[in-house]
């Protein structure tokens, strides 16, 4: 491709993948954001203090994304609640952008780059928001760019670059620094199987013992034609191994489905891997980058929370496209699949059935071993063809047709954003937090609300009994096996539990629970609870008998 093409494309590429991601960030905030806020301005005011200032129980708190935290509340301070849905919209660009040139990069192939990368963010839209996450895409997306380029040309840049990013990480999102390490496995698993294939270790060991019966019998008289007969039975088998080697080798080159290829510069890729574990070291926060996966783990809030739970297969149609995808192309096809690529996309795959939220690491990892294969399929088949498209859209009507196109996309996606605020009077109590601060006294106050919009109550000032950080309300975190806010508080409005017997431990003064909430049909009716506030939405009532 020429190179005047190549750019044209490439401005095409970038305009429409901005204007595309940037309609994909929501208007309205998600819950995680207001306690952001709040923590990042609780950390610049008074460092990180390992204390949970927030809630009505006294527990520690390790601020997993202390760093990012104080990024947004600093963002909020100068901008406002406008300034973060800019902030959402800058980090979506720059993640679409990274995908695009880090697919470029790696198959240099711009026309399925450009594509794929479209695809990528819009099956992402569900998960960008102002929340850590967004940053460690991008930072996940440039690990995966800096192995590639350090395998073809070990840089020290590159391999600079894979010890800062876990550095960035565990500062940043630390809950996901030990998923750091997930993307080296492919490569590593390659080349240990490559190297133990070359090693041929049956051989070696039928040699030696063949070579140590010749030496034992040469120390006796007499066995000269025993051992004429045994070097010659070794150099038949040394010719029959020579040729084995040959069709081996041949068979690497040609392989039927699955290609293995040794690339010498991995083996310092373990090493960078190995010194990247003691990257989690480099935060105020102790060890914790260590302990905080085994403890999340350990409790019952991945069981309880919808993101966490296991994929039913039947319901992601995003997943079992790429699972047909690669069947497609690797059964119908005469399309090989590296061995890598085959490790990384089946272990994405079983990550993503474990936990619904990990389908955002199926498709922002795995999409550059997906773009190899379908990079080698149009090679094969049809490359003029890829190449004429790829120059028609560089052209300067294809120019014109694939950004008016693109354009059309994001208003039909934007279209349902219209009218949307950052937040959702709906989704959270902002009329009920305004009486709850002008009508109560919140130092005197101990106010049960539910999961889903205690991070909001936080943002107003409110001490609350849960919100989102789910982890934070566990013995494993709190380091007290009688106070499992979490699991009281799944008991409590699941009705498992007489709510009363839950207010009694935790001294429970007020309520402030959904009209349409389960605990509400039986509280309503309860003498012992004052209505003192309604709206549409929420309810606010006054324990009597505490």
């Amino acid at each position: 491709m020429e190179s005047k093409t190549k750019i044209n494309f490439n401005i095409v590429a970038i305009v429409c993948i901005i204007v595309f991601c940037g309609v994909l960030a929501p208007i309205t905030l998600q819950n995680d954001t207001f306690y952001t806020i709040r923590i990042g301005e609780h950390i610049l005011e008074n460092g990180i203090d390992m204390h949970d200032p927030f809630s009505i129980h006294d527990i520690p708190y390790t601020y997993p994304h202390w760093l990012y935290d104080v990024g947004i509340y600093l963002i909020y301070k100068v901008g406002g609640m406008l300034g973060i849905y800019i902030s959402t919209i800058v980090l979506s660009c720059i993640l679409g952008l990274t995908i695009y040139y880090a697919n470029k990069k790696i198959t240099k192939n711009y026309l399925v780059s450009f594509l794929l990368t479209l695809g990528v963010m819009y099956v992402l839209r569900g998960f960008i928001a102002a929340r850590a996450q967004l940053l460690t895409y991008i930072l996940f997306t440039l690990q995966i760019l800096f192995i590639e380029q350090f395998i073809e040309t070990k840089k020290k840049r590159y391999a600079l670059g894979l010890i800062v990013i876990p550095i960035i990480i565990a500062n940043v999102h630390l809950a996901v620094w030990p998923f750091y390490f997930i993307p080296f496995l492919p490569y590593i698993a390659e080349y240990l199987i490559a190297v133990l294939l070359d090693t041929h270790i049956v051989h070696k060991l039928d040699m030696k013992l063949r070579n140590n019966k010749i030496r034992n019998l040469s120390k006796k008289q007499g066995q000269e034609e025993k051992i004429a007969k045994l070097e010659l039975i070794n150099k038949k088998k040394e010719e029959k191994f020579e040729k084995e080697i040959e069709r081996q080798k041949q068979r690497r080159e040609n392989p039927y489905k699955l290609k293995i290829i040794k690339k010498d510069n991995v083996k310092w890729l373990i090493v960078i891997a190995i010194i990247c574990m003691l990257t989690g070291l480099l935060t105020p926060l102790g060890d914790t980058p260590y302990t905080y996966l085994v403890k999340t783990m350990q409790g019952n809030t991945t069981k309880s929370i919808n993101e966490h739970l296991p994929m039913v297969l039947i319901e992601s149609s995003y997943t079992l496209a790429i699972i047909a995808i690669v069947l497609s192309v690797t059964v119908f096809t005469d399309t090989k699949i590296r061995l890598k690529d085959f490790f990384m996309l089946g272990g994405l795959i079983v990550l993503a059935l474990m936990s619904r939220r990990q389908l955002s690491m199926l498709v922002l990892l795995g999409v550059y071993s997906i773009n190899r294969l379908l990079t080698d399929l149009f090679y094969k088949y049809d490359k003029e063809g890829l190449t004429k498209f790829t120059e028609i859209i560089a052209s300067g009507f294809g120019k014109i047709i694939t950004i008016l196109l693109i354009v059309l996309l994001s208003i039909a996606i934007y279209k349902s954003q219209i009218g949307d605020k950052f937040i959702d009077a709906n989704e959270y109590p902002v009329e009920a937090s305004k009486y709850i601060k002008e009508q109560l006294n919140l130092e005197e106050i101990r106010l049960y609300n539910e999961y889903n919009y205690g991070s909001y109550l936080l943002y107003e000032g409110i001490p609350v009994f849960i919100d989102s950080r789910a982890d934070l309300y566990t013995p494993e975190f709190n380091g007290d096996k009688d106070k499992d806010v979490f699991t009281d508080f799944i008991r409590t409005s699941a009705l498992n539990v007489h709510y009363e017997t839950i207010f009694n431990k935790y001294d429970i003064t007020h309520l402030i629970i959904p009209n349409n909430a389960k605990i509400n049909l039986f509280v309503s009716k309860d003498d012992n609870y004052k209505e003192l506030y309604k709206d549409s939405q929420f309810v606010i009532y006054e324990r009597l008998n505490k």
